[in-house]
């Protein structure tokens, strides 16, 4: 059967449990999976710029023992001659058995997985969905945590248009006991739709707040993300709240003892460099992670679709 994942709710909490535990195998024991997808492809398919997840894509496919093509900018392919995407994937699917899309615009890898005849993974569709960044942040809280289930969990930063804290509240608000603490400037907070649609209407407890330090003793995860100059209407409201989300050594200080901080990087100025040494700071092993999480979900895909053998 042809799956392919746009979404995170593409994956029922039960197969998100099986992506995860694969992962922790291919974790533990490498070496059983490096020829798991002998002879097979993934064509990475990158519109926009992209360092983490196109490459963790193709060390993914590497360590499962297959092969990697595909360009890494829309002006490497022929979609700078005009080429629609459902046209270039129609064309990949005759050159690899399965394909990861990364486009500016919204909606672009469904378009592709409508007309494609191997499996499409979402990496990333402007600000809309980043599925793969979210397996990745779920396998490294249930790593490093031992469970997805009653957590306090802090998203700072950029909560209005950052795609990955509204991909991982909507994948964390399945699970039981998951309590958000929204840490952001006014200009900043989540949509609306994340408030009604997700969080009221399941009865999820929740609070925003305008400054991180009242609320990190209280915290068993941080995740961060970067306060952008460019959202602000005026320069002095951003140079008024831009230390307010800035993780250091003294905020570190407040935090519990076995808080673990996230941040789905590029990281700029919102943590500090003195923080790194921390070892509740967490989000280099993060990155490392999401190759095995994108190993057991090509693996899984590939087997789904008849490719390769389980």
């Amino acid at each position: 059967m042809l799956r392919h994942v746009i979404s995170p709710q593409d994956l029922t909490v039960k197969e998100l449990e099986d992506l995860i535990n694969l992962a922790k195998d291919m974790y533990s024991h490498p070496s059983n999976y490096s020829e798991k997808c002998k002879g097979k492809k993934i064509a990475t398919l990158f519109y926009e710029p992209s360092t983490r997840t196109r490459l963790s894509f193709e060390a993914a496919m590497l360590n499962l023992g297959g092969s990697v093509l595909g360009f890494s900018s829309a002006d490497s392919s022929s979609a700078a001659k005009g080429e629609s995407v459902a046209d270039t994937i129609r064309v990949i699917s005759s050159y690899a058995d399965i394909a990861a899309m990364r486009h500016p615009k919204e909606g672009a890898p469904q378009v592709a997985a409508m007309h494609s005849s191997i499996p499409v993974i979402n990496a990333g569709d402007g600000g809309h969905n980043h599925p793969t960044q979210t397996l990745t942040d779920l396998f490294t809280i249930s790593q490093l945590k031992g469970r997805l289930n009653n957590l306090t969990i802090g998203c700072c930063g950029d909560l209005k248009f950052g795609r990955t804290v509204h991909s991982l509240i909507t994948a964390m608000s399945r699970y039981a006991g998951v309590r958000f603490v929204l840490i952001s400037p006014d200009e900043l907070r989540i949509p609306n739709y994340l408030r009604t649609e997700i969080l009221d209407a399941k009865g999820i407890e929740y609070k925003e707040v305008n400054k991180l330090e009242e609320v990190l003793p209280t915290l068993d995860i941080l995740y961060m993300t970067r306060v952008q100059r460019e959202r602000f209407f005026n320069e002095e409201d951003y140079i008024r709240l831009k230390d307010s989300f800035i993780l250091d050594k003294d905020k570190m200080s407040l935090a519990s003892p076995d808080m673990l901080v996230m941040h789905p990087l590029p990281r700029v100025n919102e943590i500090s460099v003195e923080v790194d040494e921390d070892p509740r700071a967490v989000y280099f092993k993060q990155a490392e992670l999401g190759v095995y999480i994108r190993m057991a979900l090509i693996y899984t895909l590939l087997k789904e679709a008849g490719k390769i053998e389980g």
